[in-house]
Parts: C-alpha cells; sequence; structure tokens
C-alpha cells in the first residue's frame, strides 16, 4: 500500500509517499480502506515535534510511528479476532491511526457507521475535531450561554461554533471571515484583524489562541469557563501551552485545559449530529494522499476554513 511516512521530525520536506507493507488486524481490530483522511493541527504537531515536551509521548530522537493521520473514513476490508460490530464492506469513520495511507487499522471501538447522508470527506473531517467540540461544550452550554470562540474558521472551531448552537448558546465568533462564520449559525462576529473583543461571556473557547490570558479573563464572567484547546506560537519547548498555567487561588473563574478523550460514546454522539445535519464538517479543499506535504502547507499558513482532507488516488 501507499502511505504517507517520515523517518526523523522536520516541516513538510522529511515527509515521503512510500510503499509499506499492508497491515494486519489484530484482535479487537478492524482493516479499513481509506476513502478520505481528516487533515488536523495534531498531524503538523506530530510532524514537527513542536512542542518538543510532546516528544515525550511520541519519541524523544525519532518518532516512534513514522506514518500520520488520526482519523478516516473508509470501507472495511477485514476484521481481527473478537470483532462483532463490524464485517466487510461496512462503511465506517472513526479515528483510525495511520490514515494518511491507502490501508489502515482502527480499534473497534474507535469506529462507527457512517451516516449514509454524509460524503466520505465529511465523515473523515468530523472524528477527533468534533469530539474536542463536544467535549469542551457539551457540559457547559445550555439555553442562553454566552459563548465566545476565538479561531471560528478553523477545524476545530467552525464545529464548536455548530455544537454551541445546537446546545442553545448564544455565540460569538471571533475570526478572520465573518461571513464564514455567520454561514455556521454565529449570532455575533468579531473581525480579530480589526476589532477588539467586546462584551462578556460565559464560555470563552480559546483554540490554538494567542491572546493573553488577562485580556480573556476581562471578557469572562465571574463565575465563567475558558476552556484552552491546543497552544500556538510560544517557544519550542512547550509552544503556547504555558498560557494554559494560570494562576488564580481566589478567582471563581475557571480554567480548562481540554484533554479530549475518543470513547465510544463520543463518537456516536458526533455521528448522530452529522447524521442529522446539525454539526457538519466544512470542507475546505481536498488533496490526493500523494501530495499531504502540501495540505500541511496550506494548513499551516492559516487559511483554511473549516478543514481539509486527503484522498488516496485509486
Amino acid at each position: 500500500m501507499k502511505a504517507i511516512v517520515r523517518h526523523t521530525y522536520g516541516d513538510e520536506s522529511v515527509l515521503e509517499y512510500s510503499e509499506l507493507p499492508d497491515p494486519v488486524p489484530a484482535a479487537s481490530e478492524v482493516l479499513v480502506r481509506v476513502e478520505a483522511a481528516g487533515v488536523d493541527r495534531g498531524a503538523w504537531h506530530i510532524m514537527t515535534g513542536l512542542p518538543k515536551l510532546a516528544r515525550l509521548a511520541f519519541g524523544l530522537r525519532r518518532p516512534r510511528d513514522p506514518q500520520l493521520g488520526m482519523d478516516a473514513a473508509g470501507v472495511v476490508v477485514s476484521v481481527g479476532e473478537g470483532v462483532t460490530r463490524f464485517a466487510p464492506g461496512d462503511e465506517v469513520f472513526g479515528v483510525v491511526r495511520g490514515s494518511f495511507a491507502e490501508l489502515a487499522v482502527a480499534a473497534e471501538r474507535h469506529l462507527v457507521p457512517k451516516p449514509a447522508s454524509a460524503t466520505w470527506e465529511q465523515a473523515a473531517a468530523l472524528p477527533t475535531s468534533g469530539i474536542t467540540a463536544f467535549d469542551a461544550l457539551r457540559s457547559r452550554v445550555t439555553a442562553g450561554t454566552r459563548v465566545l470562540v476565538l479561531g471560528a474558521g478553523g477545524g476545530v472551531g467552525h464545529l464548536a461554533v455548530q455544537v454551541a448552537r445546537t446546545l442553545g448558546g448564544v455565540v460569538t465568533a471571533a475570526t478572520s471571515d465573518p461571513a464564514f462564520a455567520k454561514s455556521l449559525g454565529a449570532d455575533a462576529v468579531v473581525d480579530y484583524r480589526s476589532e477588539a473583543l467586546t462584551g462578556e461571556h460565559d464560555v470563552i473557547l480559546d483554540i490554538g489562541g494567542r491572546r493573553s490570558v488577562r485580556e480573556l479573563r476581562e471578557r469572562l464572567v465571574a463565575d465563567g469557563a475558558l476552556v484552552f484547546v491546543g497552544g500556538e506560537g510560544g517557544g519550542a519547548l512547550a509552544g503556547g501551552m504555558q498560557r494554559q498555567l494560570v494562576v488564580a487561588p481566589f478567582s471563581r473563574q475557571k480554567f480548562v485545559t481540554l484533554v479530549a478523550r475518543t470513547t465510544p460514546a463520543a463518537l456516536q454522539e458526533v455521528a448522530e449530529h452529522l447524521a442529522d445535519g446539525t454539526v457538519v464538517p466544512v470542507v475546505d479543499r481536498t488533496y490526493p494522499l500523494a501530495e499531504a506535504a502540501d495540505a500541511l502547507r496550506h494548513m499551516s499558513a492559516g487559511r483554511v476554513r473549516g478543514k481539509l482532507v486527503l484522498v488516496p488516488t485509486p
């Protein structure tokens, strides 16, 4: 099979379009023929090994796993011992390790059936970003909750706008593309290139943000929640994660560093919303698998509306 690999940390130039042996599913695993693979910021961090603290998980000197990709949609080819929910020919999507490939293996519990109404590209773009958006907001937003989404045009952000609206929130979207945010259902938009943040908010979702925590706290109500998703910028060691080390012992404001978890229930939740059309990824552009480097360059340039998707060539 063809796959995207790298053997060292670095920019997009380290990626190779290579031939690898076809994977074989172990017990409780499913082999999937990838029809589409979602591209997210996590792939860039794993490729570059930045911030360097992340290398504790992915390999200190070089990547332990040469492949990239976390999300996919495709067709079941074969199943390992003990798999009962899927059979060859089933259309599925979910969190699939090494998804930047023609074939990939996933744990049975990390897959759900693909809704017939969704395209391959939409399904592939949803799992990790969708679960992150729901985990950030599910327990914090009810009818009338005022939600500010920073980075509302990106992969997680554009889904978070939809999730917050679905939960009944009143959404202000901070973005460089106000028209796009409005099309997603945002009640108000702030063009961060020329406008300051205003008003008070019950929940602020800071997605890879670069604004000071002090500024965000000023826009948060006294008992509100500031939820950090990712952390861009900053130094090579910790990136922007140091912004999340908020010490405010006498404040009622809550500061949450989100660690989204892939569970069967979380995947089923995003699948149901995809099926009923309430939370649907916007696919900005698709790239052939062989052009994964170009897709990651496009994403890192910050010009993506929604998500990018890789499509293996037949």
